[in-house]
């Protein structure tokens, strides 16, 4: 019999690369374990995805940096901050980065994709996902993926990252276009980080997410057989634990240290 294709997305092999364990409980365990609460920093990556997409959503005239100020506030959320006060400055800090980068690019582009998702069979998996943004240059496509974490980014990121090298093979299938270039759009520091990929560089991240996937595979497969969950699904404690969503669910997660606080990782 032919061998079933295993799907993937970037974030369910970064969970299983993280910790088998939050694996299991994201995916596999019914009832799903009780998640924490809000954390801050997702709550600003929310707000400032959504109000990208709803600024490329406006006619070319109302693309302004004013405009796209005003749509943070209006897809905002004070969810995971430590108040009021807090979420009004961060608020203020998204609507800031917004838009000053829009007032640096060229706000005519009619993107090929905004939130896309993309799908393709490559090797043993079938790679998907929803891509921040897909624009078009002299007939290739480029994945662009936003970003507001605390640091800016490099080119070693942009090159590193499994999830737009398998960005790139399933854009290339779902849209028919070449594609090799991604690139991280950092808010933040208003930086990018860009690279080109090969078929080299894509084989290679395309090996690593299938040996990922088979791996979580045949542990799912033992573990319907009656498999040891513990053993299968193994804690892989570390500084992840203090804000792991599953932690009230996980003896050695909490061991581990203490648990941090919903608006911690917010940029400085």
């Amino acid at each position: 019999m032919p061998r079933r294709l295993i799907k993937v997305t970037p974030s369910r092999l970064a969970t299983w690369v993280d910790c088998p364990r939050r694996f299991r409980m994201a995916y596999l365990d019914r009832p799903t374990p009780p998640r924490g609460g809000a954390w801050a920093h997702s709550t600003l990556g929310a707000v400032v995805h959504n109000a990208l997409r709803a600024f490329f959503d406006l006619p070319l005239a109302r693309r302004t940096p004013e405009a796209a100020a005003a749509l943070v506030g209006q897809h905002w959320s004070d969810e995971g901050f430590a108040g009021p006060a807090q979420a009004a400055e961060y608020r203020n800090r998204a609507a800031g980065w917004v838009s000053d980068y829009v007032a640096e690019i060229d706000v005519s582009i009619e993107p090929v994709g905004l939130e896309r998702w993309v799908s393709a069979p490559v090797g043993t998996i079938v790679a998907e996902g929803r891509v921040d943004r897909i624009d078009e240059r002299d007939g290739e496509v480029v994945v662009i993926d936003y970003k507001t974490g605390r640091s800016a980014l490099t080119t070693d990121d942009a090159r590193g990252s499994q999830a737009l090298a398998l960005y790139v093979l399933a854009a290339r299938r779902t849209l028919r276009r070449p594609c090799t270039r991604v690139e991280l759009h950092h808010l933040p520091t208003g930086t990018v980080a860009a690279w080109e990929h090969t078929e080299e560089s894509l084989a290679r991240h395309r090996t690593r997410a299938e040996e990922a996937a088979e791996e979580y595979h045949l542990a799912t497969d033992t573990l319907k057989a009656g498999g040891d969950p513990d053993v299968l699904f193994p804690a892989q404690v570390g500084r992840q634990c203090s804000w792991c969503d599953f932690r009230r669910s996980c003896q050695e997660g909490q061991a581990a240290g203490p648990a941090a606080e919903p608006w911690a990782m917010l940029v400085p």
